[in-house]
């Protein structure tokens, strides 16, 4: 899009953090905006930078919005950590059991099976038999 800006263009975004996630990058996207001629309309918040007024509430609404993503990401990061210290593990659950990794090593090493074999046994992906030898390869040397 920003290649394709002339003259007179007018940018028109729902909200500014879908034109940039970090204040950084939005102003850098801004200056490209200015440089070409156009201008830039936020509708949600009411930001038209063809004013000189627009362009100051632009530059303050994008310092909050990233203040706010760096709040989100905090808040995440902390309850994720309680979570942790708590014994439990955010997240897909894995699809093999210990012993079930265990078994698909034992399988796959004797020659008993394929790594495909084993995939359809356990009905997991090839990938994911890949990886359990992968993650095992170190105790293969023990």
């Amino acid at each position: 899009m920003l290649d394709q800006l002339r003259d007179g263009d007018v940018v028109i975004v729902w909200k500014l953090d879908r034109l940039s996630r970090s204040l950084k990058d939005l102003l850098s996207i801004m200056e490209k905006i200015d440089a070409a001629g156009a201008g830039f309309r936020s509708l949600t918040e009411s930001i038209d930078t063809t004013t000189p007024a627009g362009r100051m509430m632009m530059q303050m609404v994008g310092v909050f919005a990233e203040f706010e993503r760096e709040m989100i990401r905090e808040r995440t990061r902390a309850g994720l950590e309680r979570a942790r210290k708590k014994g439990r593990h955010p997240g897909r659950k894995p699809k093999l059991s210990d012993d079930q990794r265990r078994e698909i090593r034992d399988l796959v090493r004797s020659g008993k099976r394929t790594e495909a074999e084993a995939a359809r046994l356990f009905n997991v992906h090839r990938s994911t038999i890949s990886r359990v030898m992968r993650e095992a390869a170190p105790d293969a040397a023990a």
